[in-house]
């Protein structure tokens, strides 16, 4: 009988416990013995092991993907090394892979039937999806949110990217690797009511 795998996304905006959720999968997957793979973008060079590590403080080991690596590729010499095919994947900050690599994933659920779950965010703090995340929405079988909730009681959607004072940042590369102290999630109306109180903050000097 032929495996029938589904290639998962669950998105969600920073600090929604999505690396949690991942972790507790994986824990979950070892204490059934079932066969995983944990993975993630090789992105955040302030990383000096291979891990996933989540905010609440727990870890594990992981396989890193670098920019230039064949997914299917890997997948089919951790078959070679475990002597079969591996049940399932799990991909931390998804949104950092590119387009051909999620593609490269397809292949590998349609081809040997695993379970790939990919979590990571959905746009970046500009509100504009991400390579790998848009990739994802156009061909992932099933599509989760987990949802957080913004300071104001509404569901958070945007991943403000903040200065010291606090002021959020409109303008920058896509990417730019932080925690808390660059980074807040707040709702649509919260994040537009900011950008406006902003920008009349910054005219009032020239009145």
């Amino acid at each position: 009988m032929n495996r029938i795998g589904k290639l998962y996304f669950r998105y969600g905006t920073m600090g929604s416990a999505k690396t949690a959720m991942l972790l507790t999968t994986a824990y979950n997957f070892e204490e059934r013995g079932m066969r995983y793979v944990c993975m993630k973008p090789f992105i955040d060079t302030r990383e000096q092991l291979n891990v996933i590590r989540s905010r609440i403080g727990i870890e594990r080991e992981c396989t890193w993907i670098y920019q230039d690596t064949d997914l299917y590729a890997t997948a089919r010499e951790l078959f070679e090394q475990a002597g079969s095919v591996i049940e399932w994947f799990l991909i931390d900050e998804a949104q950092f892979l590119t387009a051909e690599q999620v593609d490269q994933l397809s292949r590998v659920v349609d081809d040997f039937g695993c379970n790939i779950v990919c979590y990571g965010l959905r746009t970046d703090f500009q509100s504009h999806l991400f390579e790998g995340s848009r990739r994802l929405f156009e061909i992932a079988d099933t599509i989760d949110e987990i949802k957080s909730t913004c300071t104001c009681g509404h569901k958070t959607i945007i991943n403000a990217r903040i200065d010291s004072n606090g002021d959020f940042v409109e303008e920058g590369a896509q990417v730019e690797i932080g925690g808390d102290d660059k980074y807040i999630a707040v709702c649509r109306k919260c994040w537009r009511n900011k950008r406006i109180e902003q920008s009349e903050r910054d005219i009032l000097p020239f009145l």
